[in-house]
């Protein structure tokens, strides 16, 4: 058994994190936090999430870090690179579910993973992660007479766009195609924008309702059309992913991880 933190747990996603932990007899909730002034620090977690256990909800980090194994992170990107700074300082196990994340937070994980292992994904399923390695596979395969669309949907209120997920399929296929997603990325038509440029990968996000999230590669080629989706229900398959996650990356020594690698599908 394995010592986990969950941080951001006054979040929606954070609550889900506790009950799957709650729920999994391979870890232990031993450290919970919320941001300083919210409401709920210095209140057990169990009146947060029934079932959870007697810790006490913190809005300082560094303790709730430094006695856990692993630390399980879908929070915000300023939140996420303090909390990667103490997990190296800890050795903990940092999954990361925050989207968002800029390539300068992204480079600040990459310095931190050089003393704990990160486990990053833009999702924690393992059916996306099957469409992952399904998607740069595919895109391998075909020419660039195939233009390659990324579509996905989520509710109302999630802030970022393209989701975590949509942005993981993309450099899927950009890898697929041996392009860099940075210089072949379209996102955000609008107006008179012209005919679609060879080789580019588009996105499109779609907002609305409780959608928890859809995906969808699409390629569309001369005379036919082909589609990879997943489509997912419920919401608690993304928190057993990430305490999934935390477990395998116990053993792992410091470095960069994604759920291909959780998953053995690399």
């Amino acid at each position: 058994m394995i010592d986990v933190t969950v941080t951001g747990v006054a979040g929606r996603m954070g609550r889900m994190l506790m009950q799957a932990v709650a729920e999994d007899d391979r870890v232990q909730l031993v450290g919970a936090t919320v941001m300083p002034g919210d409401p709920w620090a210095g209140r057990p977690v169990s009146e947060l999430v029934p079932g959870t256990g007697d810790v006490v909800i913190a809005d300082d980090p560094l303790d709730a870090i430094a006695r856990a194994d692993a630390v399980l992170d879908f929070t915000a990107p300023e939140a996420t690179r303090e909390h990667g700074t103490l997990c190296a300082q800890a050795g903990a196990v940092h999954v990361i579910g925050t989207t968002g994340l800029s390539e300068d937070d992204l480079a600040h994980i990459s310095r931190c993973a050089v003393h704990c292992p990160v486990v990053r994904a833009g999702n924690f399923s393992l059916g996306v992660n099957l469409l992952t390695v399904l998607t740069r596979k595919v895109a391998a395969a075909l020419g660039a007479e195939y233009d390659i669309e990324i579509v996905e949907m989520h509710h109302r209120h999630k802030v970022d766009a393209p989701s975590g997920t949509a942005l993981m399929l993309g450099e899927a296929a950009a890898e697929g195609r041996g392009v860099d997603l940075a210089e072949m990325r379209d996102s955000g038509r609008d107006g008179q924008t012209g005919a679609r440029r060879e080789g580019v990968i588009g996105f499109a996000a779609l907002r609305g309702g409780d959608v928890v999230g859809d995906h969808r590669a699409i390629f569309a080629g001369p005379g036919e059309r082909v589609e990879l989706a997943h489509i997912a229900s419920d919401r608690m398959l993304f928190a057993r992913g990430a305490v999934t996650a935390a477990v395998w990356g116990r053993d792992q020594k410091a470095g960069e991880y994604d759920m291909v690698d959780v998953l053995g599908l690399t």
